[in-house]
């Protein structure tokens, strides 16, 4: 234990880095990468942004250390090892997906003079069912707690149909779950999305942030969601018709949220 808490996180894989202008750092979420994940929103902050995206500890082409339990705090320290080392000059805007937005959400927590703006994408707020008031709220989030357990004791199950699910999408790769991302698509799952202190960690951020989700969010918890609205600083978007991927529809509205406080500036 000691040993991973003080050896040095890895730095990891830059998936690109395209336009000149206020710098957007991209993170991505589980079981995916930064290309598939924000291949719709790139074109669209390019022209005016220096965008940088970043492959998560273990996904994409960043490597997976075999000793990683994949926690919130190892993905966080790599991501932070990786932007400390692109020698960035100014506070920038951080986006984070799905998992992304938990990571992000705690990176601007801890290093609030890096982060001048975050934004959310299709977070995953979970609270245990124990401390949300409304049955139903309790009801859909003990779903989605059995069945991410399912999907972590059921291997042949959970990769055969994440193959048959990847082919329908209309984002290419934006699902890939294989024996070679097993260990950390698990231990991510278990140790940084179904254990989270993100209502804590977004208390604790003191720059704007945004929340970007669609109407159609499978993963979404609507009792999360109601207390990250209440938190101050927070500003909500929900996108009619949109699914938890960036699709384009949603794609426009994080172009929109990373725009309006650099206009206002």
């Amino acid at each position: 234990m000691w040993g991973r808490l003080f050896r040095r996180p890895p730095k990891l894989h830059l998936a690109g880095e395209s336009g000149e202008g206020p710098v957007v750092v991209m993170i991505h979420g589980i079981a995916s990468s930064s290309e598939a994940t924000f291949q719709n929103v790139v074109p669209l902050l390019e022209p005016r942004h220096r965008c940088i995206r970043i492959d998560l500890l273990g996904f994409g082409d960043s490597p997976a250390p075999a000793d990683s339990e994949y926690t919130l705090e190892e993905h966080v320290a790599s991501v932070a090892a990786t932007i400390g080392s692109l020698g960035l000059r100014q506070p920038f805007t951080l986006i984070g997906h799905s998992l992304g937005a938990l990571i992000a959400t705690r990176y601007a927590a801890r290093h609030p003079k890096l982060v001048r703006h975050l934004v959310l994408v299709s977070p995953p707020v979970y609270l245990s069912p124990a401390e949300l008031g409304d049955s139903r709220d309790r009801a859909r989030q003990d779903f989605f707690l059995r069945a991410y357990r399912f999907l972590r004791d059921h291997q042949d199950f959970t990769v055969r149909n994440a193959a048959i699910v990847e082919r329908i999408l209309p984002i290419r790769r934006a699902i890939e779950i294989t024996p070679d991302n097993w260990t950390p698509f698990v231990k991510s799952l278990q140790n940084a999305i179904e254990s989270q202190t993100t209502i804590s960690d977004l208390a604790a951020v003191r720059v704007p942030i945004d929340v970007v989700y669609g109407s159609l969010d499978e993963f979404s918890s609507p009792g999360g969601m109601r207390i990250v609205e209440r938190l101050a600083g927070v500003t909500m978007h929900r996108v009619r018709a949109s699914s938890h991927l960036i699709g384009r529809r949603l794609a426009r509205a994080v172009a929109r949220a990373v725009e309006g406080p650099s206009e206002l500036e």
